[in-house]
């Protein structure tokens, strides 16, 4: 599998098509393959923050999940064929699973969101087998239910929908406990599963446009995109250093 280094970080050189062929055989290998998604915003703080920078490289498979870190690809000559959206990717995972009887499972996000998230799936695929669901508004004293209620599903792929990089880190951190083909870093896309959250019209995202979308939609990330450009525009100097 060709990747492109950007910081030291392997991201998959691959269209959405070659992403979905090359993850979705960790369902049936079952060895707690990690898939994370970065964004440009997840790069920073992969290139700042030491905690973060060591979980993503645990990672078996990255995607560039942003406009952002194509960008970056570009910038240090060594592009990338497109952005692989995280969740335009577990969508596409989600058909195979229910054509070949896989079982998934969805952890994250606030109460009832997974629920819902269920409920679309279902009206479209409706031999879909969801094993099991929790919310992502728990302890570290419920973890190991939690993980012993997981094992005990015969759970394919799970998604964990807790946020970068607290998703990222708690993959890395459990893996050797959980008995799962792939667990894949999905953010909020349990939010666009269910309807609560939309994503950007399909004009913004082919024009590379939805960031600017979340933040009319969400003004408190406004000064975390602000820093961005700065970020990408020292990235070449930082990669040499």
């Amino acid at each position: 599998m060709s990747t492109v280094s950007i910081l030291g970080l392997p991201i998959q050189n691959v269209t959405m098509a070659e992403a979905v062929e090359d993850v979705y055989p960790f369902l049936s290998e079952r060895k707690n393959r990690i898939v994370v998604t970065p964004n440009a915003e997840i790069l920073q703080a992969y290139a700042t923050d030491p905690k973060v920078h060591e979980t993503l490289l645990q990672a078996d498979y990255v995607i560039p999940d942003g406009i952002g870190v194509v960008l970056a690809s570009r910038k240090l000559g060594t592009p990338l064929k497109e952005k692989v959206a995280g969740v335009e990717l577990a969508a596409h995972l989600i058909a195979r699973c229910e054509r070949d009887g896989k079982r998934v499972y969805f952890l994250g996000a606030k109460p009832g969101v997974a629920e819902l998230a269920k409920a679309n799936f279902l009206k479209k695929h409706p031999k879909l087998i969801v094993a099991g669901l929790r919310d992502g508004y728990f302890q570290p004293e419920d973890e190991p239910q939690i993980i012993e209620e997981i094992n005990s599903l015969n759970v394919d792929m799970l998604f964990v929908c807790l946020g970068a990089p607290r998703q990222e880190i708690w993959m890395v951190e459990h893996r050797h406990l959980l008995k799962v083909g792939v667990m894949l870093g999905l953010g909020g896309s349990l939010d666009v599963f269910a309807g609560t959250v939309k994503r950007a019209p399909r004009w913004m995202i082919r024009l590379g446009l939805e960031w600017l979308y979340r933040i009319c939609k969400e003004p408190w990330r406004l000064k975390r995109v602000m820093e961005l450009p700065f970020f990408l525009m020292s990235i070449k100097k930082r990669s040499q250093d």
